[in-house]
């Protein structure tokens, strides 16, 4: 059956000698695996350089509910990304971030919040120009809000661990070892304000931004099925750590 719909390229993958499998995230199917084919020259109708990552397209599609590889009949550029294309840093932000939705977007269902909340974040990140050194740490906080792992950061008093495992502040040691520090804890407490209108607010050092997004790498590891190491987490941090920004 034929679809129109809006997408957003998570990654590409090899698949044959005649296509690639590209994994997009839809406004009206959620995570879906097209059937890309390796053709070029001007007749081709979908050019390989509008799949880079978090690219956002329009589409047209052949989608059977029990089919495990879906179609592509077209697709075209739906909000032109120049900045994640060309700026080393957006660029290593944005093949980061295609990274860790690869492997926190496991849903197969209409999700159209959760599909705008990415839309958004994507255009806000190509279209601002400074003070987006925080993008990610607000980028990966918010999510939680949507994929039902919101933490409970609101019930902090002195002294607390935050509890990684149960998302709360706790007033003595977990049974565990999954919890942050006290003065971690604290400081988790000032950071859960963070969101997209305040994030260049946030003066953070380099080491800062490392602790937490280790911090809320290994809170999503606790709490979404198989989270491996991110390979593009180094390049992130090198590329970063190289920019004078705040």
């Amino acid at each position: 059956m034929q679809h129109k719909t809006q997408g957003i390229v998570l990654n590409v993958a090899r698949y044959n000698d005649r296509f690639s499998i590209v994994h997009i995230f839809t406004r009206d199917f959620g995570r879906v695996s097209y059937l890309l084919p390796k053709t070029t020259g001007k007749r081709s109708k979908m050019k390989t350089a509008l799949f880079f990552p978090l690219s956002l397209l329009n589409l047209e599609t052949e989608h059977l509910p029990l089919r495990e590889l879906q179609r592509l009949e077209d697709a075209e550029q739906a909000f032109p990304l120049h900045d994640l294309c060309t700026s080393v840093s957006k660029v290593a932000t944005a093949i980061f971030l295609s990274e860790f939705l690869s492997r926190v977007l496991r849903e197969t269902n209409e999700n159209p919040q959760l599909y705008e909340f990415l839309h958004h974040s994507i255009i806000l990140l190509e279209t601002t120009d400074k003070g987006f050194a925080n993008f990610h740490l607000a980028f990966m906080a918010g999510l939680t809000r949507f994929l039902g792992i919101f933490p409970n950061t609101q019930n902090y008093t002195a002294g607390a661990y935050f509890d990684l495992l149960n998302g709360e502040f706790t007033p003595n040691v977990p049974f565990h070892t999954h919890y942050l520090s006290k003065q971690q804890s604290l400081y988790l407490c000032h950071f859960r304000r963070i969101n997209y209108h305040n994030m260049q607010l946030f003066r953070l050092s380099q080491a800062n931004r490392n602790a937490i997004i280790d911090f809320l790498l290994t809170y999503y590891r606790l709490h979404t099925y198989d989270f491996p190491p991110l390979k593009s987490l180094d390049v992130l941090r090198e590329v970063m750590g190289g920019e004078k920004r705040n």
